[in-house]
């Protein structure tokens, strides 16, 4: 039986021989054959060189280069393309997600599921990073219809039979849990100790997590669209009271001289409406643009040890 442990990498240099050597000792425990598949999502420091320097000391590290930044979810793809394993672990590369749970993970799996996930009890993160995890995973449940739990990521195990229909997912906007979810397949998680990070700090910020909940937003739900035309009959159906209210005004002689006021008002809050419905409609059609090209979801330029 082989394993094969997909890690994206990004920021990591100083982290990925610790991260490689205790990959090692703790698959070593359930003795199993491994591969260890880093990918490169063109990281700004380091981390290309020493993944060659690893893959030439242990033949069971693979690495993968790609040719610009694609993001975390599109390099977790990348791996997922290349590993060969009955098992494929995905974890992150700053060892926040701690190597030594794989065998926990592993033996669980080894009870008839086909996906362990990995449940974070308690959260090694700054209070701002778990404040926008929370809100971005509430958000996500509500827009996308879905239960979501911020204490669950990419750590887990996978069953070669839910990775071939991931890899089978070739849209353009990649969000690996929720395509996860969505094949299906037999579920469970399990608690795991979640480390703090010790060197640098995640490449998520705001502006990022944003970005990431908009294209998932719009890649796996149409209930933007579906609020939008709701809002419109509400405002459709207050404009009728409003109108039905200022005839009776008007037949009663309560209204000599229509009112600056109220005309001003309507047209800017029925200008804004348009504009939003406008807007949303746009972000709908800009993606389904985007997907219509059928470009690559990632370019890989070099492979080492495949």
């Amino acid at each position: 039986m082989l394993l094969s442990i997909v890690s994206p990498v990004y920021r990591a240099e100083f982290q990925l021989e610790e991260l490689v050597e205790r990959i090692k000792t703790s698959v070593e425990s359930i003795q199993l054959d491994f591969e260890i598949i880093l990918v490169n999502d063109h990281s700004p420091d380091q981390s290309w060189t020493k993944i060659v320097e690893l893959s030439r000391k242990h033949p069971f590290v693979k690495g993968v280069k790609l040719s610009r930044n694609f993001g975390q979810h599109y390099a977790i793809t990348a791996g997922l393309d290349q590993a060969k394993g009955d098992w494929v672990i995905v974890m992150d590369c700053d060892l926040q997600d701690r190597p030594e749970e794989i065998p926990n993970l592993f033996h669980k799996a080894q009870e008839g599921f086909h996906v362990v996930l990995a449940r974070r009890v308690i959260r090694k993160d700054g209070f701002f990073k778990k404040l926008g995890s929370k809100i971005f995973y509430r958000t996500l449940a509500y827009l996308t219809g879905s239960k979501q739990d911020e204490s669950i990521a990419n750590f887990g195990i996978y069953h070669q039979d839910v990775v071939r229909e991931i890899c089978a997912m070739r849209e353009s906007i990649r969000y690996f849990p929720t395509m996860v979810k969505w094949v299906g397949f037999k579920q469970t998680a399990i608690d795991v100790d979640h480390a703090s990070r010790e060197i640098g700090q995640s490449s998520y910020n705001f502006k990022k997590l944003f970005n990431l909940a908009l294209d998932i937003m719009l890649a796996f739900s149409d209930k933007p669209i579906r609020l939008t035309v709701k809002l419109g009959l509400l405002v459709a159906l207050t404009g009728f009271c409003f109108a039905i209210y200022t005839l009776i005004r008007y037949f009663q002689g309560d209204i000599i001289v229509a009112g600056y006021a109220s005309m001003i008002i309507s047209l800017w809050m029925l200008s804004g409406f348009i504009l939003i419905t406008l807007g949303m409609v746009g972000l709908y059609v800009g993606k389904t643009f985007e997907g219509v090209k059928n470009r690559p979801i990632y370019i890989v330029e070099e492979k080492l040890n495949f």
